[in-house]
């Protein structure tokens, strides 16, 4: 081969080269889920570029940042408002807006979380709890988080930050408090217990004197009743005599009484027992009618 010919492929392949160098230099392909911070000799543009093939210029850099949403663990401490100590697990699930995502770089950074999203959730957090009692936070598990969630939202708009959910997923107490809970709840069920019998116990005493209270008034029903009915008894009999008396009374007559006392004498008329001249005469009837 030529000399001539040499510096020929040479001088291509130095082209080649150069072609590919500018390339890599003025373009970049940008994969999904991410969105492009441009700087210029270290100013940030006021524009991003999203997931796709694009031109640009060799003197300006690419930094990557995350728009899917995200979701991270945390762990942190805070204490009721009566003074107990909370162990506290949870997660918190967020996005950032592709639009101004250059502002939070320019602002932030690319460690966001760390700077920015982290520190002010730990002191939202706390404040929250602090606001209940070690008793009350227990069942207040999604109250707690979503007043988290949007306490946090409000301070994370101006950013361009999306805070989605925050979940408090387990919530520890001291060993020493847990057994005192146990305790009261366990008080709590048998003085529960002790109510629920004594109520029983008032029902059914009070069921007792209701059915002897029923009883003793059916007994006297029946016994005005009865007493009822021997006086309508005793008042028909009376009246039932005092008519028949009455018909009897209606019915004698001079001549029923003559024929009466005729039909009773037995023949013997009566005797005069005499002391003296001035002595009344004494009727003997001892030998009248047998």
């Amino acid at each position: 081969m030529s000399n001539k010919a040499k510096k020929y492929l040479i001088l291509t392949g130095l082209a080649v080269v150069a072609l590919v160098i500018i390339l890599s230099l003025c373009t970049c392909q940008i994969e999904t889920g991410k969105t492009a911070i441009i700087t210029t000799f270290g100013k940030v543009e006021d524009y991003t570029l999203e997931a796709g093939f694009h031109f640009k210029s060799p003197f300006q850099k690419i930094t990557l940042m995350d728009n899917r949403e995200q979701k991270t663990t945390f762990k942190t401490q805070a204490f009721s408002s009566d003074i107990q100590q909370v162990d506290i697990s949870g997660s918190i699930n967020y996005a950032i807006n592709k639009s101004t995502a250059m502002n939070l770089f320019k602002e932030v950074g690319t460690d966001y979380f760390d700077k920015l999203i982290n520190p002010r959730m730990m002191e939202n957090t706390k404040a929250v709890f602090s606001k209940y009692t070690a008793e009350n936070l227990v069942s207040a598990r999604e109250t707690l988080s979503r007043q988290i969630r949007d306490d946090l939202s409000k301070e994370m708009e101006r950013y361009g930050i999306t805070i989605i959910s925050v979940s408090i997923e387990n919530i520890d107490f001291t060993d020493a408090f847990t057994d005192a809970v146990e305790n009261k709840q366990v008080a709590a069920q048998k003085k529960l217990q002790a109510e629920i019998e004594q109520e029983q116990k008032t029902m059914e005493t009070q069921q007792q004197a209701e059915r002897q209270k029923i009883e003793a008034e059916a007994e006297a029903n029946v016994k005005k009743v009865n007493a009822d009915a021997e006086a309508y008894a005793t008042k028909v009999k009376a009246e039932a005599e005092a008519e028949a008396n009455k018909k009897i009374a209606d019915s004698l007559t001079e001549e029923l009484i003559s024929f009466t006392e005729a039909k009773l004498w037995n023949g013997q008329l009566p005797q005069f027992v005499s002391g003296g001249s001035d002595a009344l005469p004494v009727i003997n009837f001892e030998g009248g009618a047998e």
